[in-house]
């Protein structure tokens, strides 16, 4: 068995075997695979697709090709929430609170962000004194101790992941279905958790642009992890717009607090609240859906989840008294509202637009390891859907850097589509797909 031959048998469309998989996923990790080899692989998979056996063995092979996080300390079904990234997505700190409050362990990994859809940790860091690193032991008697803990990804957990997915970034074959689901679910299998739950962007500020992809994307990671043995629900979620009003570090967390007062965006409220009663019911905290979405209500509208918020920040270092206000403690010195100059129904927001405009304020990253600015970013006043009067304000600006903030007007004028006739509303849920 050599590189060569497995690169041939994907290149003629011929189903490889789990022992060629294993075999060319060990030999990128102990390089016996070259890059180059590599790089022509993911391009043959590319074009000749991987069956559902494939793919699910690819990303068992990734998942085991470093550590594996044994959670098995954890009292407990343990359960993880994974978003495959949107504008405006702060969902982690209110499903995390509200599935803890109802009993169910979250023992969290998550990432930084990169690019325009923003990442979990550098939110949770908008929070004075949040500590992402703890160690291993730390990580476990905290989650058996409150039930839930969001930590920065550490050690070396899915080397080979890393590898092929450097190599897919720069070779245009970043968008394959297969490539996309193993990548994903060998981080979440590594990661320990017993039940898994997706939720699947779909449109414009989203990865996957259109539902039948995302479908599609859903279905394959389903069935990866019910041949990992964990259970897996998808959620495919409306990204055409971004989610909530704000976008930015420091200002999501502060609408995630509304959220969990009671006080949030609807279309956050209810995706939130689907995520939080899928893990619930996951977790074995109520015997159906239906039962873990009342669970759920319930513990937003009593105050529990927020509580479970205030609880795992001070053990994380932070303080809950600065949750209520947490926009406020460093603001940005720069606030502006943008106004209207023409009335009319927004029909539509490019909200991948409105994601780079808050990442070249300094919300995001456009290389690894570049440092972020907690307080600047965008509060939307008007969405999708919205009838506008000629000065309304339709945004307001946060902003630290005068030329930045000049860029970031200039380009806010391309974000809106307009009509005199209101679109068609589209629901937040598109679809679930469960095992």
């Amino acid at each position: 068995m050599n590189a060569e031959d497995i690169i041939r048998a994907k290149r003629d469309g011929r189903e490889l075997t789990r022992d060629e998989i294993n075999y060319f996923i060990q030999g990128l990790v102990n390089g016996r695979v070259a890059d180059y080899q590599a790089a022509a692989w993911a391009m043959a998979v590319y074009f000749q697709g991987m069956t559902p056996r494939e793919t699910s063995d690819l990303a068992i092979a990734m998942a085991y090709s470093g550590e594996v996080m044994d959670l098995s300390a954890i009292e407990g079904i343990k359960v993880d929430k994974h978003s495959t990234g949107g504008v405006g997505d702060k969902t982690t700190p209110v499903v995390v609170s509200l599935c803890a409050a109802a009993g169910v362990p979250v023992a969290k990994l998550s990432g930084r962000g990169l690019g325009f859809t923003g990442g979990t940790i550098d939110k949770f860091e908008s929070i004075p004194g949040f500590r992402t690193e703890l160690s291993r032991q730390e990580f476990i008697d905290q989650v058996n101790r409150i039930k839930a803990a969001v930590i920065s990804q550490t050690g070396n957990l899915v080397p080979a992941d890393k590898i092929l997915y450097a190599i897919r970034d720069v070779t245009a074959t970043v968008d394959s279905i297969p490539l996309i689901a193993s990548s994903v679910m060998s981080k979440k299998i590594a990661s320990g958790a017993d039940g898994i739950v997706l939720d699947i962007k779909v449109g414009q500020g989203a990865f996957m642009k259109d539902l039948d992809s995302a479908t599609e994307l859903a279905e394959s990671m389903v069935a990866i992890g019910r041949q990992a043995g964990r259970r897996v629900a998808a959620i495919l979620s409306d990204m055409n717009r971004p989610l909530g009003w704000a976008i930015g570090n420091a200002l999501e967390i502060q609408e995630a607090v509304d959220t969990l007062r009671g006080r949030g965006p609807d279309d956050l409220t209810e995706l939130c609240l689907v995520l939080a009663s899928y893990m619930v019911y996951l977790g074995g905290a109520a015997p159906s859906i239906e039962e873990a979405r009342a669970v759920a209500e319930e513990i937003l509208a009593g105050g529990k989840g927020y509580h479970k918020l205030c609880e795992m920040v001070a053990h994380q270092g932070g303080k809950a008294e600065d949750l209520e206000r947490i926009a406020e403690i460093k603001p940005a010195r720069l606030q502006v509202e943008i106004r209207a100059d023409r009335a009319g129904y927004i029909r539509g927001l490019r909200t991948d637009e409105i994601g780079r405009i808050v990442m070249r304020l300094g919300a995001g990253r456009e290389r690894t390891g570049e440092a972020i600015d907690h307080a600047v970013g965008v509060k939307l006043r008007c969405k999708t859907g919205d009838l506008v009067e000629v000065n309304d304000t339709l945004a307001v600006i946060y902003a630290n850097d005068p030329q930045r903030l000049e860029e970031a007007k200039k380009a806010w004028s391309e974000v809106y589509t307009w009509g005199e006739d209101p679109p068609q509303p589209t629901p937040i849920i598109l679809g679930t797909i469960a095992d």
